[in-house]
């Protein structure tokens, strides 16, 4: 919780310093642009200095990748309107070069060495490098900018102008910060991406190994009395840990999780037994909803371990996912002994539950669809236990990730949950 409370303000942090970098870039643009052109060359400026920033983050999300850095050197050069502008990586080897005067990018090895080693701004001046063509060579001044993240120099970038003085300078550290704010982002990206990745192989190491235990046990002691049904289960056990424990993904479709619910739900049926009944309903149309992956599947867990075991003679789990409009709802159900509503308060923050998928599961929804959406928990003591979550169907920038891995079968159901009188969770 921590790492994420750090996170997320160095992402208000990075905001903020987007909003800067965005006033000072168009302040001095302005300025530069009335000395030249007092017109509605003004109004110009302004408007591609808003496109470059619009574009910009688009461009720089996945990292200074090649294609990320000739995207940045090309809008840049038309937004400064200079000679030429060059991006390095962090050791000085040029990764993009938009305009002219290239041939003196040799030139400029040294002073960008000098302006990575000492983290600090290198200006070049033409009449200090060796040049053939003095009369027509359009360079006047090369600005060299070291793009500091985390006190270490990230990338390089260099502006050349036709000028001499102030100006060129200016405009190069206008335009530094605010990419070097968006590499910042990026890496802020890279460091959510890592948690939640983090965060899945610790959900894996939750996956009880006495479930594994139990369900090799009974598929074991089914071997010689019902083989087909040993080996059906085999098969689906193999499948739940396939999808477990895949390799790639941060999300997956709603339609996917379910049926690997599906698969632990018949893996435990064929262990409790009478004692235990499903119960699924899911509307077609929410199939393809992407969720979180493992989103779902602890909450059943919790619904079996805490609720049906618990209880003698058994009970019954309901799985519902139906359709509201722009958002689907699940809810998982069971009629097993319930808990204390009161006990819910001290759940919110707490990891160290027996019901640890609750706080976890409300926390993971909160990362990626921020405050709007929560657990919602009824329960009662001997009455059993509903959580129901409500996700939207569409989401920017998250999509299925399961190279390799589909599935199309869905499960179908008998009949509705029925809801229960309780309290919220997260709320």
């Amino acid at each position: 919780m921590d790492a994420v409370s750090s996170v997320l303000t160095t992402q208000t942090v990075v905001a903020f310093g987007l909003g800067a970098c965005l006033v000072g870039l168009v302040t001095v643009l302005v300025a530069v642009v009335r000395r030249r052109n007092p017109g509605g060359a003004v109004d110009e400026a302004v408007l591609d200095a808003v496109r470059f920033m619009s574009d910009s983050p688009l461009d720089l999300r996945r990292g200074l990748t090649p294609d990320a850095a000739d995207k940045i050197t090309s809008r840049l050069l038309r937004l400064l309107r200079c000679v030429a502008v060059g991006i390095t990586d962090r050791d000085g080897s040029l990764l993009s070069w938009d305009g002219e005067a290239n041939d003196h990018y040799v030139d400029l090895v040294d002073p960008i060495g000098t302006a990575i080693r000492k983290k600090r701004h290198e200006i070049v001046s033409h009449n200090k490098v060796p040049c053939n063509h003095k009369s027509s060579c359009r360079m006047r001044t090369a600005v060299i900018v070291p793009l500091i993240v985390e006190e270490d120099p990230e990338a390089v970038l260099i502006v050349v102008g036709r000028t001499r003085g102030r100006v060129i300078a200016h405009l190069a550290e206008a335009v530094s910060k605010f990419v070097r704010t968006q590499l910042e982002a990026a890496r802020l990206e890279q460091a959510r991406h890592e948690l939640q990745r983090a965060e899945i192989k610790a959900l894996r190491a939750q996956i009880s190994p006495h479930f594994v235990y139990n369900a090799l046990n009974t598929i074991s002691s089914l071997i010689r009395t019902d083989p087909e049904e040993a080996r059906e289960l085999l098969q689906d056990f193999a499948d739940f840990t396939r999808y477990c424990f895949r390799a790639e993904g941060t999300y997956t479709t709603l339609s996917d999780e379910l049926r690997n619910i599906d698969r632990y739900l018949t893996i435990e049926g064929a262990r409790y037994g009478s004692r235990l009944n499903v119960r699924l309903k899911i509307a077609p149309e929410v199939q393809s909803v992407v969720v979180p992956f493992l989103l779902i599947q602890p909450l059943v867990e919790n619904a079996v371990k805490h609720g049906i075991a618990n209880k003698p003679g058994g009970g019954t789990v309901t799985v519902v996912a139906q359709d509201i409009g722009n958002e689907a709802e699940i809810s998982v159900e069971d009629d097993g002994v319930g808990m204390d509503p009161a006990l819910l308060e001290g759940m919110r923050s707490s990891r160290s539950s027996a019901h640890i998928g609750l706080a976890g599961i409300n926390y993971r929804m909160k990362q990626v669809y921020h405050d709007r959406y929560s657990l919602m928990v009824e329960t009662a003591v001997g009455a059993g236990m509903k959580v129901t979550m409500r996700v939207p169907k569409f989401v920017r920038a998250v999509r299925p990730d399961m190279p390799g891995y589909s599935e199309s079968d869905t499960p179908t159901v008998r009949r509705e949950a029925v809801s229960k009188p309780g309290a919220a969770l997260g709320s």
